[in-house]
């Protein structure tokens, strides 16, 4: 199942011992190099440490009451972790990033993007198009597929007009119309014998 990644933020983190709210997600921390999610970065008056992160790991369940942890003992701070501290320094944030194709031409920006719930991955990238391109399309939606490269200024594509030809040229070739021969059936073709 997607999740938009609003619907990931401002998420109560709820405890299986006690019932009771322990935290909200503040923010989600996306490894740049794998486009996953790692950790939700926390908010709340009963956080020990500032800041707090709760890890993709300890999460038991995500659902209508937000997310379920077994208690506040999952979270961690920021030096507890090498690799949480590593992929909190980049700073990275995908909302904003331009999205460009390989030939260089400029999609548009990104404005919102999709996580596979079971995986924490994200799935789908939406970029809003350019002023003079938004006139046919408002919106596109880019496949983790189709990414190849992400940095903090932008994310990298595959040309989809390519892949589009590519994908007309090969279905063309694939169905064959049943009722159209390339020679007409003549009377000696005919079998009467049945």
């Amino acid at each position: 199942m997607l999740i938009p990644h609003e619907n990931l933020l401002h998420k109560p983190v709820m405890s299986l011992q006690t019932g009771v709210e322990l935290a909200r997600t503040k923010d989600i921390l996306i490894d740049p190099r794998t486009l996953t999610v790692v950790a939700y970065e926390l908010e709340g008056r009963m956080l020990d440490a500032h800041p707090s992160f709760l890890r993709i790991e300890e999460i038991r369940e995500y659902g209508a009451l937000g997310f379920i942890v077994d208690s506040s003992d999952e979270f961690v701070g920021l030096d507890d972790v090498l690799k949480l501290k590593e992929i909190y320094e980049f700073n990275f944030s995908l909302i904003g990033l331009d999205v460009a194709e390989q030939k260089g031409s400029k999609l548009g920006k990104v404005h919102a993007y999709a996580v596979d719930g079971s995986a924490y991955a994200v799935q789908q990238l939406m970029v809003k198009r350019p002023l003079l391109k938004s006139f046919t399309e408002t919106e596109l939606i880019v496949h983790r597929s189709q990414v190849i490269e992400v940095n903090n200024s932008r994310v990298l594509v595959r040309s989809t007009a390519h892949k589009q030809e590519t994908v007309l040229q090969n279905n063309v070739k694939s169905y064959a119309n049943p009722f159209r021969q390339s020679q007409p059936a003549g009377p000696d073709s005919i079998d009467t014998n049945h």
